[in-house]
């Protein structure tokens, strides 16, 4: 029989992370909900107004501008005008990369 569980990677989702963040720090469910919301929220706000968010020994969280470009799409051949957006990008410090050597 097939394990059909070891095929794919889990995913760690929200109510899972606080209720393992809670064991870890030894504060209660609702505690930590409102530490790591208020984590977000502020690194959202920063984020917002194109500061960077550097947390150490994990990474840094940065906005980057792409410029417009024009695409040509390969089954009409039409040329496209693709406007400029944010990205959010994430890079991993030497300390993460390591880890997954």
């Amino acid at each position: 029989m097939i394990n059909i569980a070891e095929n794919f990677n889990l995913v760690l989702n929200n109510k899972d992370f606080i209720k393992e963040l809670s064991e870890k720090l030894s504060y209660t469910v609702k505690d930590t909900n409102k530490l790591v919301a208020s984590t977000i929220s502020i690194m959202t706000d920063h984020l917002i107004e194109n500061d960077s968010v550097m947390i150490s020994s994990f990474g840094l969280f940065d906005v980057k501008k792409k410029v417009e470009r024009i695409t040509i799409n390969p089954n009409t051949k039409v040329k496209l005008l693709v406007p400029p957006k944010l990205v959010l990008a994430f890079h991993p410090s030497t300390m993460l990369k390591d880890k997954f050597k």
